[in-house]
């Protein structure tokens, strides 16, 4: 299994890299390159106020600077994006637009994959002293991937917040742990940039990880019902439901990488 540690690694790597939808066009907003629309997204904005659409690209908010102007014509979009069902579910919850790393304005979070926008997702990879690793099974309530395997916690960064606060949140939410249950949590990292084809669009998003080795007594336990099952699995365990695809993409990523990490500092063996 040890050997064959990169040779998976490599595979769940290039699974995460696929070209935009067919169809996609490139997506503008304020005037900077931001995303990839969908072609059903492209429909459903081609007349809305301040929106141009051509055979090449999307443009939303030209000549406007961030600000509440902006904010207003992406919050419009997000709304006619809803009417025309290009959208899975509403989570009336506020993502930043960026560019880069440079926030523009902020839009509905079920928005972002059918305009192809950059996300950031934290991830904590929490292990047990003796080597075990905690996963989260998924709600199969959840928009995307429900009942599969996952981290112990996993979210997105909201509108404005920052990475590591982000992180503390999303860990008491989904494994009602707080920041003294977190004294042994390494700072975050970025794994990579995920460009994958979803039904709903595309997915742009880095995906960042902490590594924490929980305390003996721990007991993780979801608070926000977005989560049905939590377990301590052994690294052999884990690695065979990766391999045949127990887990989400994202968390299957975070999983391998930080398995490898860890063998090669000597803190764990195959």
């Amino acid at each position: 299994m040890q050997k064959q540690l990169p040779d998976l690694y490599a595979a769940l790597c290039a699974r995460a890299q696929e070209p935009a939808p067919e169809g996609a066009r490139a997506l503008y907003i304020a005037g900077r390159r931001c995303g990839w629309a969908t072609h059903a997204a492209c429909d459903a904005l081609r007349d809305a106020p301040q929106t141009h659409a051509d055979d090449t690209a999307l443009r939303i908010g030209e000549g406007l600077a961030p600000g509440n102007a902006l904010d207003a014509v992406l919050e419009q979009a997000a709304e006619l994006l809803r009417q025309a069902n290009c959208l899975r579910g509403w989570r009336d919850e506020l993502l930043d637009v960026l560019d880069g790393d440079e926030p523009l304005g902020v839009i509905e979070r079920a928005a972002v994959r059918p305009l192809g926008l950059l996300t950031k997702a934290v991830h904590l990879n929490a292990w047990t002293p003796d080597g075990k690793l905690w996963v989260a099974r998924r709600s199969l309530s959840k928009s995307t991937d429900p009942g599969m395997w996952d981290t112990l916690v996993g979210g997105l960064a909201g509108r404005g917040e920052d990475l590591e606060l982000a992180l503390v949140r999303e860990c008491g939410e989904e494994a009602g742990l707080d920041e003294p249950d977190l004294a042994r949590r390494m700072p975050l990292r970025t794994i990579l940039r995920i460009h994958r084809r979803l039904p709903e669009g595309y997915q742009v998003e880095d995906v960042l990880t902490s590594t924490c080795i929980l305390a003996p007594d721990a007991r993780p336990a979801n608070r926000d019902g977005e989560v049905m099952e939590i377990a301590t699995v052994d690294v052999a365990t884990a690695l065979h439901h990766i391999a045949e695809g127990e887990f989400t993409l994202e968390a299957a990523l975070v999983l391998v990488e930080d398995i490898m990490r860890r063998q090669a500092a000597g803190d764990i063996t195959i």
